[in-house]
């Protein structure tokens, strides 16, 4: 644990130097600011659109720093030294993945609040915003991790990378919307199931990416 915790604090430390704790929140911000100049002062259409944009902006917002969640250390040997120190690939991609989902997860919950307010949305809706945020972020983070292993010795990885997660993330972005209506058990559960597979076959996938990529 103590190791773990070593490698998460690196790659916290990393993602506050390049301001990466606050992208997400000003994202988020910026795009709810914007959408109502999009769609119109309407606040009944704001109100049922309202979410689902927020779910999307939730997406983007787990993209923002996909190309240096691997590829940097790759490129520059970190991997490779952290391997010869006898820690496995799987311990890095556990690590990276817990500090990406501190990084953009949480952050994003704490700005859906006010984004909400931007745009009309009601308390139950930000409510269920809220707890479908707490479960299905993990999965956006995952999603987001996975593709960057499988990709980080190529060129123009996060331009790559952002293209492959996006249809991926689809089921994820149905299912998040699903849980603002009513009745919305159902879609919670799918969704939940969803980010709990992404998440506990993220490492051992990534990890065995890392070493293929190495070989």
């Amino acid at each position: 644990m103590t190791l773990l915790w070593l490698l998460i604090r690196r790659d916290l430390r990393q993602a506050w130097t390049s301001a990466g704790l606050w992208l997400p929140v000003a994202f988020l911000l910026l795009v709810a600011s914007l959408y109502p100049f999009a769609v119109g002062p309407d606040a009944a259409l704001l109100a049922r659109t309202g979410g689902g944009m927020i779910w999307i902006a939730a997406l983007l917002a787990s993209l923002l720093p996909v190309d240096r969640l691997i590829a940097p250390d790759a490129q520059n040997g970190v991997l490779d030294q952290i391997a010869v120190r006898g820690i496995g690939e799987e311990m890095v991609v556990l690590a990276r993945l817990i500090a990406h989902w501190i990084g953009f997860g949480p952050p994003l919950m704490v700005a859906t609040p006010p984004a909400a307010a931007l745009l009309k949305l009601s308390g139950e809706t930000i409510l269920r915003l809220e707890i479908g945020l707490l479960v299905g972020t993990p999965a956006l983070a995952a999603l987001g991790l996975l593709v960057a292993t499988l990709t980080a010795g190529l060129r123009s990885s996060g331009a790559l990378t952002g293209l492959l997660a996006l249809p991926l993330a689809v089921p994820l972005l149905i299912f998040g919307a699903g849980t603002l209506g009513n009745g919305s058990g159902a879609a919670l559960k799918f969704l939940a199931a969803s980010s709990l597979l992404l998440v506990a076959i993220t490492p051992f996938a990534g990890g065995a990416a890392i070493r293929a990529g190495r070989e």
